[in-house]
């Protein structure tokens, strides 16, 4: 029997494991199951290349609870330790200035885990554990089994054992403070978290399944009458874990409905399908594979994120892909798996160098090139598909300037009658009516086609195309696609975006001088007078020639105020605190409009016919409610009586 002490550089890890993973607990198992994963594949290897004289067979890992002892058992079929190797790889703790390490890391050290690439995966059991034993035995037939033990002090005991297969069992012996993970629903939880994909089958107990080579015969039940008898039933091992998950074969080995499949098997509770996927794989300058899903998305910004998933040959490792996944594109869900991002101690933060920034182009060039595909190879179906994905390809456009020059051949800009055009495709379009008498082409476009119904009337009588562009971060886009495309033609025609009621509609694209009004000067300055005095002041009242025949009062909203309070409200940058301007609104009043003479001559109905016409401005704009919305309804019947 040997004795002797662990060779640590303090004077105690145990405290130092248990304070500072404490938090993060749960991941002991995660440890144990992948160094589990890691012997048995590593003896696959050594005996495919015949330096493992075994029969390698069907090996699994099995995960054993034993709850009147208080145990949890981790037992393999892998390589097994020998006493050398026990004493190299377990005693010998790879914990060079461990007090300057948690020193240098001891802002993260309380959420990391400080276990993985720092030798310290197998320690992780201490978390949970006030006893561990190891009884393992190598597949050199030579070598004997060795049976280690340690109680959380820097001592430990290892003897012979009389185990006679090769591979590995370790045996928690499981602390009070840590008796959750005697209970077979929580072990069953971390399984199906962190090891769900593990490459060699895990087992969790046993389940009784249909025997699918028992053929019922017919029987007669009591009263006589034929019947088959019941299905056998045979005890089966319940293996946790799918070792071939779909993002690890090849794309040309699966179809539809395998991704479909896999999708339901990530998110067992989502039941709408996904619209389509994009399977990664590729080998150089880095090692990456992976399935990204495309759900159906709605306009809400803060829709849910971290439903993508990072594993490491197959280890689940976070939910967080900050950094190694656009920001625009963690709205999506599925799997990356990549043995070159390059993580910190505990496996679960990644480091932002190179090779993730690399990763990160990648995946932004595979989705821009599988959206131009879809977009090339089908058109009337990504069309369809439009609003569903917009957010993130619009989020993409605002965020990635590599992914807006690629976008542009594929983003689609609708409009309200259910046209879509490519950005190209809409100014050759409109060019021709939209160019104002300055040489702007101006994009007309709605937010709501319901509540700017009628500016989108007015704007479609006069031939225009009007679009309906209804995302939130519109105005941030749009910002930014007049700073880029300013110089489109060759007469060097700059682009402006306008909403369609953001002024009169002879306003927003001028194509000829002011018209004359009908009123003199002095008639103007009285009837400005009469409105002002009446209107709300947040109303700016705005004397305007306009067609005898458009309405006497119109209500638009500025387009640079409203805009620069949309993109204060959705993180707008240095326009941080508009969104707190109060409302402003520009009342229009065509002074041509045969109204105008009735207000100035009425002897004492100027308020009435004032408000009247206000009232009916503010019903175009959604504007009217409440007490002012019932005094309008009263003054409409008083009128016609």
């Amino acid at each position: 029997m040997a004795k002797g002490k662990i060779n640590v550089s303090v004077e105690n890890i145990f405290p130092l494991i248990k304070k500072f993973l404490y938090s993060d607990h749960e991941i002991f198992l995660r440890e144990l199951i992948s160094n589990a994963t890691d012997a048995t594949l590593k003896l696959k290897h050594l005996s495919t290349i015949g330096e493992a004289k075994v029969d390698y067979g069907d090996p699994k890992i099995e995960v054993k609870i034993d709850k009147e002892g208080k145990k949890l058992h981790i037992i393999d079929q892998g390589v097994g330790m020998s006493k050398e190797e026990v004493e190299k790889y377990i005693n010998e703790v790879a914990f060079s200035g461990a007090e300057e390490f948690l020193e240098k890391y001891k802002d993260t050290a309380k959420d990391s885990g400080i276990i993985g690439h720092f030798g310290l995966g197998f320690y992780s059991a201490f978390m949970v554990a006030e006893k561990v034993e190891i009884i393992t035995k190598s597949y050199v037939d030579e070598e004997s089994a060795v049976h280690w033990t340690c109680d959380g002090s820097p001592e430990f005991a290892l003897t012979e054992a009389d185990k006679k297969d090769r591979g590995t069992e370790i045996i928690l012996h499981i602390a009070e403070d840590s008796t959750e993970f005697l209970e077979e629903h929580r072990i069953r939880e971390l399984l199906v978290k962190y090891n769900k994909f593990m490459p060699v089958p895990i087992k969790f107990g046993t389940k009784e399944i249909d025997d699918p080579e028992f053929e019922p015969k017919t029987i007669k039940d009591k009263d006589g009458k034929e019947t088959k008898e019941p299905h056998k039933k045979i005890t089966v091992d319940n293996i946790i874990n799918n070792p071939n998950p779909a993002w690890t074969k090849q794309p040309s080995d699966l179809k539809d409905e395998d991704y479909s499949s896999f999708y339901r098997e990530l998110y067992p509770m989502q039941f709408e399908e996904p619209l389509f996927n994009i399977h990664l794989n590729v080998d150089y300058p880095f090692n990456l594979t992976g399935i990204l899903y495309f759900p159906k998305l709605t306009t809400n910004i803060d829709i849910q994120k971290d439903r993508i998933q990072l594993y490491q040959n197959q280890v689940f490792v976070t939910d967080n892909v900050e950094g190694i996944v656009p920001e625009f594109l963690q709205m999506l869900r599925g799997v990356i798996d990549s043995p070159d991002i390059p993580l910190n101690v505990s496996r679960s933060y990644l480091q932002a160098d190179g090779a993730v920034k690399k990763i990160s182009s990648y995946i932004t060039k595979k989705v821009a090139d599988k959206l131009q595909s879809l977009f090339k190879n089908d058109r009337e179906g990504f069309e369809k598909k439009w609003n569903d994905i917009k957010i993130v390809i619009e989020y993409g456009m605002l965020s990635e300037p590599k992914f807006y020059e690629k976008a542009f051949k594929f983003a689609l800009f609708p409009t309200v009658d259910d046209s879509y055009f490519t950005f190209d495709e809409l100014i050759e379009k409109v060019k021709p009516a939209q160019t104002d008498k300055d040489k702007n082409i101006v994009l007309l476009y709605a937010t709501n086609a319901d509540e700017q119904h009628s500016y989108i009337e007015e704007a479609k009588e006069k031939g225009y195309e009007v679009l309906l562009l209804d995302s939130p971060i519109v105005s941030h886009l749009i910002q930014k696609i007049e700073g880029e495309n300013s110089e489109l033609s060759a007469e060097k025609q700059p682009i402006k975006f306008a909403r369609v009621d953001s002024d009169f509609i002879d306003n927003l694209i001028k194509k000829d001088e002011d018209k004359v009004s009908k009123l003199t000067e002095e008639e103007q300055t009285k009837l400005k007078e009469i409105v002002e005095g009446v209107v709300p002041k947040e109303y700016t009242v705005q004397l305007e020639a306009l067609d005898s025949n458009a309405n006497p009062f119109v209500i638009t909203i500025p387009e640079f105020m409203r805009r620069m309070k949309e993109m204060s409200q959705t993180g707008g940058g240095g326009m941080m605190g508009m969104s707190n301007f109060p409302e402003m609104y520009n009342l229009v009043v065509n002074t041509n409009n045969d109204l105008m003479q009735k207000i100035l001559r009425a002897k004492g109905k100027k308020e009435e016919y004032v408000n009247q016409a206000l009232d009916l401005a503010k019903l175009s704009q959604n504007l009217l409610k409440g007490k002012d919305l019932t005094a309008f309804i009263k003054r409409s019947f008083d009128i016609m009586k």
